[in-house]
């Protein structure tokens, strides 16, 4: 059995997944940049429970359809810059998780989620505020295509791919 902590996240369309892979190249320290663009759902999910966590996402995606989101606002981060989200549904889909996954939950993954896209990160404070406002100066709400789950090994670098789920529910 593999002991690696999983991460789960929630997947883009491919046109966001794309606009988001290129706003992340442009401006993500190249060095630590390894991964693709992302909304992750939880941080830290123990390996030896995958069974079920693997059960509940696949019935998550089955009962749900595709949930209506937002791309709502450019968020400071301090020492970099993403895009929040605002996805009552994907929230209310990961409490779910949350509620059936109780006692397995680090601090980080019990907290209230802010999801979101990081477009930059530990970069100086001052780079930040400049993409931050270079960004929130011609930004527009838009929608965002959100079509699944998928689930991630993290081994300390680049994400091992495990499984991804489609909504195809009615809910």
């Amino acid at each position: 059995m593999d002991n690696a902590p999983i991460i789960i996240t929630a997947t883009m369309g491919k046109a966001d997944q794309a606009w988001a892979d290129r706003m992340r190249q442009a401006h993500f320290p190249p060095e630590r940049n390894f991964l693709s663009a992302h909304i992750t759902l939880f941080h830290h999910l123990p390996p030896m429970h995958w069974p079920e966590i693997k059960s509940r996402l696949s019935s998550l995606a089955r009962e749900n359809a595709a949930p209506k989101a937002m791309l709502s606002d450019v968020m400071f981060l301090g020492r970099g810059v993403a895009y929040r989200i605002d996805c009552p549904d994907l929230l209310m889909m990961r409490e779910e998780l949350a509620d059936d996954l109780q006692g397995l939950l680090t601090p980080q993954d019990q907290a209230k989620p802010r999801l979101h896209i990081t477009v930059q990160n530990k970069v100086e404070p001052a780079v930040a505020k400049a993409l931050f406002a270079e960004l929130l100066s011609d930004f527009e709400p838009r929608p965002i295509e959100i079509n699944g789950l998928a689930a991630h090994y993290y081994r300390g670098g680049p994400w091992e791919y495990i499984q991804d789920w489609k909504f195809s529910g009615r809910r």
